[in-house]
């Protein structure tokens, strides 16, 4: 070897050893940690409060349990992989029969597993009592903050139970199953829990579900037989489903299994899973009914009336969903600007950015409130909160659903490009937030339920305007705000003819009443004030982090 040999020998293993120790170019900080093993209840503060004021402080242990798992690496982990590899569809098996079947990552079954396991979707019916509806709601929150997709089959599981109680041969079979903490995912009868679906909308008709033509007809043994196309059928993978089809009497409500009693499979074709924006992890497909076996809920001709209450509980989790994007998005954007550096400071001591995530919260904050004085409602036992619900479920799910994709948006920004990249949470949130609104009911169909409760059920603004009122004297600006809103609402009573075209004002109006006044009664002097002067006093702008002067920004920025 000669010394040029040994020389180049030598600078090679001086490269090797600098590439094993890393390029100084290659040096990560001013990043911040990874955001996890976060207990996502004890971090939220609202939250917290709002269990403890609504009668559910009973389940603060396991709530907390809950907080810990789904802030884990694990469960976040499986939040991510869920999302990079979606459900496929396998209509055939390799020898040519037909199976209607959709194959999931393995995460998804864990997330689904812990959901179940912990009472996301029946713990409120299985275990009724005070506070059940509010204990459940901070259950199934943390779980859809971290992964909403698999929410959509726990939310129906749990919406379907009042429905299948109209027929109680069916209840005594179906609901302890749909009350089971065991998830299997596999097709059969052979196990003690359920899953349950819907499918009501068809393409001709969407949300108008009387322009439905699939249809039911009598067999002799007691069951009927469904055919027709269902535009919009989500987690087809369920085990049974609610239906909606026309019988010789009008719309009528189904269930339908995907197992018949005899252990066959019931005629159950799913067409295609559709291509969504957001929502990835959840399979929503259109499937085709042939002589499907379907077995009669409720009367016939009363579809309507007995499906009523699975939408209705299923607009209260769009609630409850929307809330809890709003909480991971202000979360995210939180653990960002206190853990990076910019212009010689760290982010969330600039004016500026404090502003922003000051205002997010104050959204994030009004949202949870709301969704859990929602929930403590449905606890009524007395049925006195029932007109109160029945208007302020579709006002909250109208306005908070709607402030839910700019909101997450604004998040995503707090966190520069990173914010952009598919391996934060946040641009997940951001395709994820939109199908809240759209779900059971788009805006315009929300506002004109509204006005349909106003007009036939006039007890219902009563409660809500008592409701309201609760928070009257507080400030200057709430009472100009409540003395708005009910000039609205008596406009609206006095000329119906054109109420539709105010309509979204009037929504509008009544929601931020709503908030505005839970905040006042409930939340700390510094976030009511700042959503008070924010939303209600006129001198704040219309982006966020344009708070008026006065607003304690650090105060509020602190609870994020």
């Amino acid at each position: 070897m000669t010394a040029t040999d040994a020389e180049a020998r030598t600078d090679a293993g001086a490269q090797a050893d600098t590439a094993r120790r890393g390029h100084p170019t290659h040096e990560v900080f001013n990043q911040p940690p990874p955001r996890t093993d976060v207990n996502e209840y004890t971090s939220n503060a609202a939250l917290g409060e709002a269990v403890q004021r609504y009668g559910g402080g009973w389940a603060t242990q396991h709530l907390t349990e809950v907080g810990a798992l789904v802030g884990g690496a694990q469960f976040q982990s499986d939040a991510e992989l869920v999302h990079r590899f979606t459900p496929e569809l396998r209509t055939h098996d390799r020898y040519g029969n037909r199976v209607d079947e959709v194959d999931f990552h393995p995460s998804y079954h864990r997330i689904m597993g812990a959901a179940i396991a912990h009472g996301a979707h029946t713990s409120a019916w299985a275990e009724p009592g005070p506070g059940a509806n509010v204990a459940r709601a901070g259950v199934f929150m943390q779980f859809s903050q971290v992964e909403p997709g698999h929410a959509c089959p726990v939310s129906m599981t749990h919406a379907a139970v009042p429905s299948l109680r109209f027929s109680p041969d069916l209840a005594d079979f179906w609901v302890p199953r749909a009350f089971s903490r065991e998830y299997d995912p596999r097709l059969t009868l052979d196990k003690p829990g359920a899953i349950f679906g819907m499918a009501m909308t068809e393409k001709q008709g969407g949300s108008d579900v009387r322009a439905n033509t699939t249809r039911a007809e009598e067999l002799a043994d007691g069951a009927w037989a469904l055919t027709g196309h269902k535009w919009f059928c989500s987690a087809p993978q369920s085990d049974a489903f609610l239906v909606l089809a026309q019988a010789n009497a009008g719309l009528t409500c189904f269930l339908v299994p995907r197992v018949l009693p005899d252990g066959t499979r019931n005629v159950f074709r799913i067409q295609r899973l559709k291509d969504k924006m957001g929502n990835k992890s959840n399979a929503s497909s259109e499937i085709e009914l042939d002589g499907t076996v379907g077995w009669l809920v409720g009367e016939v001709g009363r579809g309507v009336r007995t499906i009523i209450e699975m939408v209705g509980r299923t607009r209260l989790d769009c609630v409850y969903g929307s809330a809890a994007g709003m909480r991971q998005a202000v979360a995210e954007a939180a653990w960002h600007v206190r853990h990076r550096s910019a212009f010689g400071r760290t982010l969330i001591d600039q004016p500026a950015m404090t502003s922003v995530l000051a205002d997010l919260h104050l959204e994030a904050e009004a949202a949870t409130w709301t969704a859990m004085r929602l929930a403590a409602a449905y606890d009524d036992e007395t049925g006195e909160q029932g007109p109160l619900r029945r208007l302020a479920t579709a006002v909250s799910k109208y306005w908070v659903c709607k402030r839910g994709p700019h909101h997450a948006y604004e998040a995503l920004e707090c966190l520069g490009g990173n914010g952009f990249i598919e391996n934060f949470p946040l641009a997940r949130r951001y395709r994820e937030q939109p199908v809240m609104a759209v779900w059971e009911g788009s805006g315009n169909v929300i506002v004109l339920d509204v006005l349909r409760a106003m007009a036939r059920e006039p007890e219902t603004v009563e409660a809500f305007d008592a409701e309201v009122a609760l928070a009257a004297g507080s400030s200057p600006a709430f009472d100009a705000h409540l003395a708005t809103m009910r000039r609205m609402i008596a406009a609206t009573a006095a000329d119906p003819a054109s109420a539709e075209s105010r309509a979204r004002r009037l929504v509008e109006s009544m929601a931020l009443a709503f908030q505005a006044s839970l905040l006042v009664r409930e939340a700390p002097a510094a976030v009511a004030d700042g959503f008070v002067a924010a939303r209600l006093g006129g001198d704040g702008g219309f982006e966020y982090g344009t708070l008026p002067d006065g607003v304690d920004a650090v105060a509020i920025a602190a609870r994020a």
